[in-house]
């Protein structure tokens, strides 16, 4: 679960630019790092990227190179300019930006058949390739998002509900199924906190998510693609 913080220089890429070529515009070098940045978890999404001044100093570079590197990657979707507040991580490549644009540009009706896909595909996919510790860590995911419920957290819940959804996606070893899914992110946790305003809505008491571990565990991609259209099947009747 992600949430928006401070960042430290020890999370910051350092040693100045790196383009041995001297070919590579300097703008276009500090965007090239800062998204590797980005894909290797320096920074999560949802976390304020340091500020303009220690990234100057990083990359040795001046304001404006600086800023067009990042006006690239807030155009390509994945980072968000706030002004006066600062640069946020929003997608932790452009293929994820651009997927979380288009999403909001579709209707739901569309937007879930897109999901019925990629969630039905990614179940298969990692009850052949899924391995024992990234099953045990959808496991932790799953128990505390229950307790999250229980406990009346439902921001929390709702954001752990997602990991889950996501780790499943990671588990399917395809990292670009991983990445478009990850676009849904918005709309599915949209989805989720509509759906636990229900008074008949209590995550505790469908299975789904509990057979799909099993499924998982035991490698059968049948099962865990007809868990996951079972609890498809129960979102949608609530949409």
């Amino acid at each position: 679960m992600s949430t928006a913080r401070n960042t430290s220089k020890s999370a910051t890429p350092t040693g100045g630019l790196h383009h041995p070529e001297g070919r590579q515009p300097l703008a276009a070098a500090v965007a090239r790092q800062l998204r590797e940045a980005i894909a290797s978890g320096a920074w999560e999404i949802g976390q304020r990227i340091p500020t303009e001044s220690e990234l100057m100093e990083r990359f040795q570079v001046s304001r404006g190179t600086l800023r067009e590197g990042i006006k690239a990657l807030a155009h390509a979707g994945v980072l968000e300019v706030r002004q006066g507040d600062g640069t946020y991580v929003r997608a932790r490549s452009e293929l994820e930006g651009t997927a979380s644009r288009s999403v909001g540009e579709h209707t739901a009706a569309h937007v879930f058949e897109v999901r019925q896909v990629l969630d039905t595909q990614a179940a298969r996919l990692a009850a052949q390739r899924a391995e024992a510790p990234g099953i045990e860590e959808l496991q932790r995911i799953l128990d505390a998002s229950l307790e999250a419920w229980h406990a009346g957290r439902v921001s929390e819940w709702a954001d752990l509900d997602w990991e889950f959804h996501r780790g499943v996606a990671r588990l399917s070893g395809n990292p670009l199924l991983e990445q478009l899914y990850s676009g849904f992110a918005g709309a599915f946790k949209r989805d989720l906190l509509n759906q636990s305003e229900h008074r008949d809505f209590d995550p505790s008491l469908q299975p789904g998510h509990q057979d799909l571990i099993t499924a998982l565990s035991s490698g059968d991609p049948e099962t865990a693609e007809r868990s996951v259209r079972c609890g498809l099947e129960i979102a949608e009747s609530r949409s």
